[in-house]
Order: structure tokens, then sequence, then C-alpha cells
């Protein structure tokens, strides 16, 4: 370690390095302040900085009255982005047919699109939207969030709601030609965090993904996905 770097980096890089090398397996506690200032020779402001790193990056867990754990490592599932885009929901077709029971909440209200999502939808930023959220449940657990926006001259309710926008939009006489997913992960933020029940450290993949039919993007949604939890799958033909 370069004697420039700050003196806590040495506690967090050999604590950091054990659990990733199966060292300090899942559930095994991390030293306390006290320990971590006589192994490492570092004082308490430096241990207490170090434990404060190795929970933000979401390596450890802290429990009230009992100190800091390694934080399980979870098996991530896949997202098969490209299946069942004809179903009202992929994302719970997906996991139902990898055997999971997922349900899902929506609510529609109208909003003004705005320079963003009228840049997006190619549409005045003064035209009216509908603006749908959807929260997505596992046995019970959040798993994943998505807001849509589209037109309001599209916009259904009741059981129409029930159906793919592939399938409402050819109602209207739209035929979707492509879907285009920008993917990119972030911070979450303090709603998404309570939302999703994310762990101190864990980062989002939001996907920003427009609905197009030949030149003309009728659909446009942001979807957060919770990086510990999901790997993203693409199938990209040939």
């Amino acid at each position: 370690m370069a004697t420039s770097d700050p003196v806590y980096l040495r506690v967090v890089e050999d604590i950091r390095r054990q659990i990733n090398d199966g060292t300090l397996p899942p559930g095994a506690p991390i030293p306390s302040r006290a320990q971590l200032t006589r192994k490492y020779q570092v004082g308490e402001t430096a241990a207490r900085h170090a434990l404060r790193v190795l929970a933000g990056e979401g390596l450890i867990i802290g429990r009230v009255g009992s100190g800091h754990y390694v934080r399980d490592r979870p098996v991530l599932a896949p997202l098969h982005r490209w299946r069942f885009l004809d179903h009202p929901a992929p994302f719970a077709a997906d996991l139902q047919s990898q055997g999971r029971r997922v349900t899902w909440d929506w609510h529609s209200e109208p909003v003004e699109a705005g320079p963003e999502l009228g840049r997006r939808l190619r549409i005045d930023a003064s035209t009216r939207l509908t603006r749908t959220h959807y929260i997505f449940r596992g046995d019970g657990k959040p798993l994943q969030l998505a807001t849509s926006y589209e037109p309001m001259d599209f916009a259904t309710h009741g059981d129409e709601e029930r159906r793919s926008l592939i399938t409402r939009m050819y109602a209207f006489g739209i035929k979707i030609t492509e879907i285009v997913e920008s993917v990119h992960t972030r911070v979450p933020r303090p709603a998404e965090m309570d939302a999703l029940q994310l762990a101190a450290g864990v980062h989002v993949l939001h996907v920003e993904r427009t609905h197009w039919a030949g030149d003309r993007p009728v659909e446009t949604s942001d979807i957060v996905i919770p990086g510990d939890r999901f790997r993203v799958m693409y199938s990209m033909p040939l």
C-alpha cells in the first residue's frame, strides 16, 4: 500500500479480499472496531470508516447490538429480455416460466410530457400522457419497478390493461416493429431503496425501453431492476 493512501484502505482491502476469496464466508462475523484497531494498528476513526465503506459496498451488514457480518451472496436469477414480449407483463411471465410466483400492482395517472419524455417520444413537451407505475413482487417481496408513458389517445382502462401493449396498439391499427432498450447502472434513489428493500451499497439496473412503430416511438418506460438479484439476458439473432 502506498504511504499516500488513506490508512483505512488497508483495512478495507484486506477484509474485502477475505470476503471475495471465501476466507470470510457469508454470515461470518467481522472484527469489531476495537479488534480492527489492534489487528491493523489503526485509529478508531479509520476502523469506523473502513466498516462504513464495506457496508456501503454491500459486502457486510450491521446488526444492532451484534456487530457486522458478511452479507449473503444471492444467486442471480436470469431475466430474458426477448421472451414473452406479447404478454401483459413480460417480466412476470419470464419468472413464472422459471417456477416463481409473481404478482404486480399498478396505477395510472395523467401527466404532461415535459422536455425529456418529449424527446423520447418525439412529441411536444406540453403533450398529455398516461403514466402507469408498476411494482412486481415474488412471494410477496418486491422485485422490480417500472413506469410506462404513452400518449393519452392510446390509454385504456379496466380489462384492457391486462392485454399486452403490442396487442393494444394493434387494436389502434399500430404495428410495433421494434423494441429498443438502453441499460445503465446507477445508485438507487431513496424511494427506490425503500420500495425494493435494497441493502446499502446495492446498485440498480435502469432499463430505458421504447416501443417503436416504424420511425415513430409510441411508448417509453423506465424499468428499475435490483443489481443483486438478477442478471439481464439478451439475444442477438444473426
